[in-house]
């Protein structure tokens, strides 16, 4: 019969050398938040994604639901809604509701508004261009880019303006906090604005945006005039429409 030992072991130095670090990550979530009547905005959501198609796939989602605010029996069909529709809620946004099952997306906590920076550009028309004030926050410096952005990348800079010297190829996309400039030809999607700044603009030599969004708000590649197509453009905010605008 074979022998065994037993060893003692410290368990403090055990724990200490299984510690296990948990370091914070900072990540980009698009925000869907639902309005009554559910069945109308559902319909418009299928409009958006039917020019977008592929839009969300991939990408964490938070579910705000302080506009609909539903019964705690009803968030399940929703996410159900959006799973059929290839949208996956990775967490759920609500003033009201205090738990949710174990097989729902948990209850996001401690939410912040964004601070963000406004720099003041010249309208390119008088007559619809927003009124603009200056925010008094620190400035963040520019992320400049000086080489093209190749189909399947994504530029993320959310305390600043993105500078793209090249082109920005199909299928790519940039997010910014501010601004973006694109002194090539914009054929992939830009979200200037993207952490909640209204007054951000999309500046680019040739437009063959796929979409453009400032704060949220979309305008997709349908949706823009032909005349603006192949041209110098900027893209601004104002109530809540997405004016794509010549460059002179």
């Amino acid at each position: 019969m074979d022998s065994v030992a037993f060893v003692k072991t410290d368990s403090a130095a055990l724990a200490q050398k299984k510690s296990i670090r948990f370091p914070a990550r900072s990540f980009l979530a698009f925000a869907l938040a639902p309005e009554a009547p559910l069945g109308e905005w559902l319909e418009c959501l299928d409009q958006w994604t039917e020019n977008s198609p592929g839009f969300f796939l991939g990408r964490p989602v938070v579910l705000d639901l302080n506009l609909l605010q539903p019964q705690a029996s009803e968030v399940k069909a929703l996410v159900g809604e959006l799973a059929a529709r290839g949208i996956r809620i990775y967490a759920i946004e609500s003033r009201d509701l205090v738990s949710l099952g174990p097989d729902l997306p948990p209850l996001l906590k401690g939410a912040r508004a964004s601070s963000v920076v406004h720099e003041p550009h010249a309208p390119a028309d008088p007559a619809i261009a927003p009124e603009t004030r200056v925010e008094d926050v620190a400035v963040s410096a520019a992320l400049i880019i000086d080489s093209p952005i190749r189909s399947g990348q994504s530029i993320y800079h959310p305390h600043g303006d993105v500078v793209v010297l090249g082109s920005v190829a199909s299928g790519a996309e940039i997010l910014a906090g501010g601004s973006i400039h694109v002194y090539g030809t914009l054929r992939g999607r830009a979200f200037a604005g993207a952490t909640g700044n209204q007054y951000a603009r999309i500046f680019c030599r040739k437009n063959e945006a796929e979409l453009l969004a400032v704060d949220g708000w979309y305008r997709t590649a349908e949706d823009m005039e032909s005349s603006t197509y192949g041209k110098p453009v900027q893209a601004f905010l104002d109530n809540g429409v997405v004016w794509v605008a010549a460059l002179n």
